[in-house]
């Protein structure tokens, strides 16, 4: 079992501020045609070097999000769909946006609970809880199944971005998602710093997740903080 304390790798920096820029973009804080801040302002923007900043919006323009055009700038091309780490994270500040991280609180392999929803193939699965942050704000505690038979989770190697770590670890990809969202309670795990307490009313999201086979590999619960964050579902 794990449990907190060393801190799992983080996404590289360069992701981490593509995943802003696209979160921006998302959620209708940078306009298409619209010209982003010069490289050097930008890079100071977000704490680090013009090379890292030129990694992420090479990241960007791979994916038709930013055109750049020599002697103008880099100008912000809105629209499609994204091959965002976070693609699949709904829960965005209430003015929008912000870069998701997360604090794992244990990681536990365990028998699943008969009241959860229908899921995997076995009995069996790995139960991870976090405290979920947007911009380094506390907004969400969540706790993610994973079907033991999907593979054994490594708690050194998880990053922020579980569905990254499936990918690259794992070698399966989520491809959908169903949610159900409702109202519910701080459940009596969650630390204080989620800023909520046991049995407080919160959002309360229920999630099934589908890689390649037709059972679900994955189901999770997700207790949000209303007044600081916002469920977001855009239809195109």
């Amino acid at each position: 079992m794990y449990e907190k304390g060393d801190r799992p790798s983080a996404l590289p920096i360069y992701l981490q501020i593509s995943e802003v820029l696209i979160r921006e973009i998302a959620a209708g804080r940078l306009v298409d045609g619209s010209r982003l801040p010069p490289e050097r302002e930008l890079a100071k923007q977000h704490g680090t070097t013009v090379r890292t900043l030129r990694k992420a919006l090479a990241e960007l323009e791979k994916q038709g999000l930013l055109e750049r055009i020599q002697g103008s700038g880099n100008y912000v091309r809105a629209g499609g769909d994204v091959d965002s780490v976070y693609s699949m994270f709904r829960l965005e500040l209430v003015s929008g946006g912000g870069l998701p991280t997360a604090d794992i609180l244990s990681i536990e392999e365990c028998d699943k609970s008969e009241n959860f929803r229908a899921f995997g193939t076995s009995k069996r699965g790995t139960r991870i809880r976090r405290l979920r942050f947007l911009d380094k704000r506390p907004i969400a505690v969540e706790e993610i199944w994973l079907d033991r038979d999907a593979g054994a989770v490594e708690p050194a190697h998880v990053s922020d971005s579980l569905y990254r770590y499936y990918k690259m670890k794992l070698g399966f990809w989520v491809t959908r998602a169903e949610d159900y969202v409702s109202i519910g309670t701080t459940p009596d795990w969650a630390p204080a710093g989620f800023g909520k307490p046991a049995g407080a009313s919160v959002g309360y999201i229920e999630r099934l997740s589908w890689a390649q086979a037709p059972a679900p590999v994955e189901f999770s619960r997700t207790w949000f903080d209303t007044d600081v964050a916002h469920y977001v579902q855009r239809l195109k």
